[in-house]
């Protein structure tokens, strides 16, 4: 089965464990929905987020959802000038065969100016 890429991001409220917690498993959960996929179709997820964002790991806020072993991990994005404050990044290795231009990518909020070109 084919290994796809879906994007996603979503900006919190503020650096807060409560905020990541919120916010990351709607994004999670969205990035799944508008594909059509079931956790059993992750092979791992890769969370960045911004300097600002340091009051947790966003892959700890994911562990509310029914990931079972699915890998996670986390890493910060570089500090660009003017860049969207507060924004947690992802992309989520899945099995599908959904065709890769058929994938919907998942940017909620203000994130959808981060890729107007792949924001619903």
């Amino acid at each position: 089965m084919p290994v796809r890429g879906i994007r996603g991001a979503v900006q919190v409220p503020d650096n807060s464990s409560q905020s990541l917690a919120r916010e990351v498993p709607v994004l999670i959960q969205e990035m799944l929905e508008i594909n059509q996929l079931s956790y059993d179709c992750l092979i791992s997820i890769l969370f960045t987020s911004t300097p600002d964002l340091n009051a947790d790991f966003p892959a700890a806020a994911a562990r509310s959802l029914p990931l079972g072993d699915v890998p996670l991990i986390c890493a910060q994005e570089i500090e660009v000038p003017h860049g969207m404050p507060r924004v947690v990044r992802v992309l989520m290795h899945v099995e599908t065969d959904i065709p890769r231009k058929a994938i919907e990518h998942a940017y909620l909020g203000a994130t959808k100016d981060l890729r107007r070109d792949l924001a619903q």
